[in-house]
C-alpha cells in the first residue's frame, strides 16, 4: 500500500466511524419514536379517536420542512423520509390484529364470502379474532341457520342481485343483529335493508380494490340506515384497521359515484377502445412517451387488466349513470367545429374558462401529479 493510501485510509476511517454512529443514534431514535407513538396508538383507542389524523401529519410535515430548510437540508428529502416512516407507523398501527377487535363475541356472517371482495373482509375479520361464517350462492340451505347466529350479516354479491338477496336474508336475521351491504350503489340497497329489516342497518361502500392488502388510509364512505348506536361498532371497526370512514347520505353517494366511478371508468374504456381501434401501437409511444404519458396510459391499461363484468355492473348500474354517460358523450361533439376550423382563440378561451373553474385546486393537482411523475421516474 503506498503512503498516499495508507494517509488516505487513515483520514476516511474516523469519519466512517462516526456515520456508523451516527446512522446507530438514527436507527435507536426510530425505535424510541415508535414507542412513543404506541403510546399514542393506547390512548386513541380508550378514547376511540381515529388513528390517521391528516391534519395533524400535514402540520408535521411542514414543520419538518422548515426545520430541514434552517439546518440546510433539502426538505424534501425530509418530507420523503417522514411521510415512509408514518406510512409505516399507520401500518403496524392498523395491522389487522386481534388487538384491534372491537366487539369480541360477535360472529359474523359474510354473505358472497366466496367472492374477491368478500375474501378480503373474510380475512380482515377472521384475522382480528372473529368468528366468521362465509354464505355463498351454492349454500343457500344454510342461510337461515347461518342467519340467525349473526351479530352482523356483510351482503358483498354483484349490484344486480344485491337488492334480491337482501329480500332474501332479511327475515332470517335476528332483530338486533346489523345488516350492511358493501355496494358501490346505495340508495336501492339501503331502501332495501330499511324495508326488509327490522333492526339495525349501515350502508357501506369501500372505495378500493380487494387486492388491498391493509385499509390504512383506504377510504370507506357509510350511509344511515337504521339504529346508528348499534352500527356504531361496526364503523369503530373499520376505523380500528386504519380506514377513513367517510359520512354521506345514499343520495349524495350515487351522485358522486356517476363521476368518482362511473364517468372516470367510462372515460377510461373510451380511451382505450380509441387507440384499439386506430390500432396505435403501444410498446413503440412508450419508447417516446414522457412520464405523464406513460402514467396516463398505465392507468388506463390497469382498467384491462381487471374483471369486465366488475366495470360493467358499476358503470350500468342505474339509469342516472347512464344518462350522465351519453351527456358526456354528447358533449364532446361541441368541440368538433374548434377543430375543424383550426380555431385556436376558441380553446384557448374554453382551457382559461375552464382553469379559473378548477381554482386552487389546479395547482394542488400540479403538485401532486408532479410527486407521483418523479417517483415514476426513479421506478422507471
Amino acid at each position: 500500500m503506498t503512503k498516499d493510501n495508507v494517509s488516505f485510509a487513515q483520514q476516511i476511517k474516523p469519519i466512517r466511524d462516526e456515520i456508523d454512529t451516527i446512522d446507530a443514534r438514527i436507527i435507536s431514535l426510530l425505535s424510541q419514536r415508535r414507542e412513543q407513538v404506541e403510546k399514542i396508538v393506547a390512548v386513541k383507542k380508550v378514547h376511540k379517536v381515529p388513528i390517521y389524523h391528516p391534519a395533524r401529519e400535514e402540520d408535521v410535515i411542514s414543520r419538518l420542512r422548515g426545520k430541514a430548510s434552517d439546518m440546510d437540508v433539502d426538505p424534501d428529502l425530509v418530507e420523503n423520509l417522514y411521510r415512509t416512516i408514518m406510512h409505516q407507523s399507520r401500518k403496524s398501527q392498523t395491522r389487522v390484529s386481534k388487538t384491534s377487535l372491537i366487539r369480541p363475541q360477535a360472529r359474523i356472517l359474510i354473505v358472497g364470502g366466496a367472492g374477491e371482495m368478500g375474501r378480503l373482509f373474510v380475512r380482515f375479520f377472521t384475522e382480528t379474532g372473529y368468528q366468521v361464517d362465509i354464505l355463498d350462492k351454492n349454500d343457500w340451505d344454510r342461510a337461515e341457520g347461518l342467519c340467525e347466529n349473526a351479530d352482523l350479516v356483510v351482503v358483498c354479491v354483484p349490484i344486480n342481485v344485491t337488492v334480491k338477496v337482501i329480500d332474501a336474508l332479511a327475515p332470517l336475521m335476528r332483530p338486533d343483529a346489523v345488516l350492511t351491504d358493501l355496494t358501490s350503489v346505495k340508495k336501492s340497497p339501503l331502501e332495501a335493508m330499511c324495508r326488509a329489516h327490522k333492526g339495525p342497518v349501515l350502508g357501506l361502500h369501500p372505495l378500493f380494490g380487494p387486492t388491498t392488502d391493509n385499509l390504512d388510509k383506504q377510504i370507506i364512505a357509510a350511509c344511515s340506515g337504521q339504529d346508528d348506536d348499534a352500527c356504531q361498532w361496526v364503523i369503530d371497526q373499520l376505523v380500528a384497521w386504519g380506514a377513513v370512514v367517510v359520512e354521506t347520505s345514499a343520495l349524495e353517494h350515487d351522485q358522486v359515484m356517476e363521476i368518482v366511478q362511473a364517468l372516470r371508468h367510462f372515460a377510461t374504456f373510451s380511451f382505450g377502445s380509441f387507440l384499439y381501434r386506430q390500432g396505435i401501437p403501444i410498446k413503440r409511444t412508450l419508447e417516446f412517451s414522457s412520464p405523464i404519458y406513460r402514467l396516463e396510459l398505465g392507468m388506463v391499461g390497469r382498467l384491462f387488466a381487471q374483471d369486465p363484468d366488475l366495470y360493467a355492473e358499476i358503470i350500468f348500474a342505474t339509469p342516472e349513470r347512464r344518462q350522465l354517460l351519453k351527456t358526456f358523450v354528447q358533449s364532446l361533439t361541441q368541440f368538433l367545429d374548434m377543430l375543424e376550423s383550426g380555431d385556436k382563440d376558441a380553446f384557448i378561451k374554453e382551457f382559461k374558462q375552464i382553469a379559473e373553474w378548477f381554482g386552487p385546486f389546479g395547482h394542488q393537482a400540479l403538485r401532486e401529479s408532479t410527486y407521483f411523475i418523479n417517483k415514476l421516474i426513479e421506478r422507471f
